[in-house]
């Protein structure tokens, strides 16, 4: 058997932690190391946790498919629907490598001046500075036992 590896093969995933500043034109500059990932048009919408969740485009797709494809007479699946795409906003990146974040997501997510930009895997979180450092304390503490649970259950 022979193995292969191409490009189309390899899936690239967005990682790191990287701080930035919304300018007062409410611009966001993207780090340079998930420009080339994130393509010149993603997808921002309300995340979980009180941030935001930034797609590219082709990744944006798959998650639009598996939130239509949940069944509709359950509320909680009507919700996180209704929560997810109705905040949803595509956002072209511009030649500096900036997005432009409305109003009622930079509310949302308490965002102004420092930022951080987090990298898991297909998307990116976005956090006030001072949310993403309480939520990383808070995962501190409870790591071992959040793995502890996940590998209970093979997760990990």
């Amino acid at each position: 058997m022979k193995w292969e590896t191409t490009a189309s093969h390899t899936k690239s995933m967005l990682i790191g932690e990287y701080i930035h500043t919304l300018d007062s034109k409410k611009r966001l500059s993207l780090p340079a190391k998930f420009r080339k990932e994130m393509g010149k048009k993603v997808v921002v919408t309300r995340g979980l946790d009180a941030c935001l969740f930034m797609y590219p485009e082709k990744a944006w797709g798959k998650i639009a498919q598996k939130l239509a494809e949940l069944p509709m007479g359950q509320s909680d699946s009507r919700a996180l629907s209704r929560f997810i795409l109705s905040g949803a906003v595509e956002s072209d990146v511009d030649a500096a490598g900036r997005i432009l974040v409305p109003d009622f997501l930079k509310d949302f997510a308490g965002l102004k001046g420092k930022v951080v930009l987090a990298g898991v895997g297909e998307r990116v979180e976005v956090w006030s500075e001072k949310a993403w450092e309480e939520q990383t304390r808070r995962i501190e503490k409870q790591a071992d036992q959040v793995a502890q649970k996940l590998g209970d259950l093979g997760a990990i």
